[in-house]
């Protein structure tokens, strides 16, 4: 029996959560990004889409596109605030839920759409509850597979509710630009395209009759994009325990990408959520791993195990930016992930002291005792241990 995947996107999610704070901002053009030569565009309103201005579009091009674009710099600790609730939303649907990124999820609704006649009715109560509970605004996917609730959540926006069955491909999925394609990367869309590849349709086609050509282009990848694009796939919705033992979370980029800048931020993007979620979860790890994934979707991973459990947005960032920088700076980067792991709970972490450091402490302690005890024997106690009176000064 085929599952019920559901795939749920927040639609502009930081400009959304913007204007959840200041609504004036509603129906302008709106970045999220930093102005100057460097700056990227992170996510943008749809009346600045109007204009062109797109995600990781650097932010010098998108103000030439739209000379009175608000540019806001991005309040990350707010957004990671918003999705936490967001995502806890969702789990009292159902419980199996898996965090895609900061702003969207994957899961199975299989057994709680059982017996339910009108799915897309369904849906569309728990995309108005969302809004009405949190004024956060979804597009909804549903889908046999993960592929297909993907491309159902990006087939309208914002506020949009599509079903693909397997036998809608081809009228909903086989017309889609092939640049519009879940897993077709900024680089091999134009070299699908001098094949003659257009569309899904035509990718479709030239999979299924085995040529060449397609085969060489995409390589080991060809063949799970075989399997979507005839409605099959992964439908495994990856969940987390009750008690975690790693936290971690990754998301897709628009485009492949080497930009360090673009990478940059969306780590931090990553971190800042990750790092919410430690404190939530009241939890600190001692090994930050970070995964990403090549134009071949293949998968790379490097660790680090530090002194002490932390949970701290600047140290983690700072291992983070590190760990990229040593191993996969020069790397065509498709999809990045930050995991903290070997999690500990705050308060089970000891800290462990030397030999000298107990020394001193008992030092310390015996110097206290002291000068309480002469103090007690004054009229005026005015004994201070010298380190106190340089402290306040």
């Amino acid at each position: 029996m085929a599952k019920v995947i559901v795939h749920i996107d927040l639609n502009a999610f930081f400009v959304r959560a913007e204007e959840i704070k200041n609504p004036s901002l509603e129906g302008k053009a709106v970045a999220i990004g930093h102005e100057g030569r460097a700056g990227v565009v992170s996510t943008c309103s749809y009346k600045a889409r109007e204009y062109g201005v797109k995600s990781a579009m650097p932010m010098n091009v998108a103000t030439k596109k739209c000379p009175h674009l608000l540019i806001l710099p991005g309040d990350y600790h707010f957004y990671a605030a918003l999705s936490y609730e967001f995502k806890n939303f969702i789990k009292t649907y159902t419980k199996v839920v898996e965090e895609a990124s900061i702003d969207e999820v994957y899961a199975d609704f299989t057994e709680a759409t059982k017996g339910i006649k009108d799915v897309e009715g369904y849906f569309r109560k728990l995309q108005e509850e969302l809004f009405n509970k949190t004024k956060l605004k979804c597009s909804i996917g549903i889908g046999p597979t993960k592929f297909l609730a993907k491309m159902g959540s990006d087939y309208k926006k914002p506020m949009g509710i599509t079903i693909i069955r397997r036998k809608d491909i081809p009228n909903i999925l086989y017309p889609i630009k092939i640049e519009d394609m879940y897993g077709v990367g900024k680089k091999s869309a134009p070299r699908l395209k001098s094949i003659g590849i257009n569309t899904i349709g035509d990718l479709a086609d030239k999979l299924n009759n085995n040529d060449l050509d397609t085969y060489n282009i995409l390589g080991k990848f060809a063949y799970e994009l075989k399997d979507w694009v005839n409605g099959y796939g992964s439908d495994e919705v990856i969940t987390e325990y009750e008690d975690p033992k790693s936290i971690g979370n990754s998301t897709t980029l628009k485009e492949d990408t080497s930009d360090f800048d673009i990478i940059k931020e969306n780590f931090s993007i990553i971190t800042r959520e990750v790092c919410y979620r430690c404190k939530k979860e009241e939890k600190k790890g001692t090994t930050i791993q970070i995964m990403v994934k090549d134009t071949s979707y293949q998968a790379h991973n490097k660790s680090i195990t530090i002194d002490s459990p932390t949970d701290d947005y600047n140290k983690v960032i700072d291992v983070v930016l590190k760990l990229y920088e040593k191993n996969f700076s020069n790397m065509l980067i498709r999809a990045l992930g930050v995991t903290m792991q070997n999690l500990v709970s705050p308060k089970d972490v000891a800290i462990q002291m030397t030999f000298f450091d107990y020394e001193y402490h008992e030092e310390e302690n015996k110097t206290k005792l002291l000068i309480n005890e002469m103090n007690r024997k004054l009229k005026n106690p005015n004994l201070k241990r010298a380190s106190e009176i340089e402290k306040k000064k």
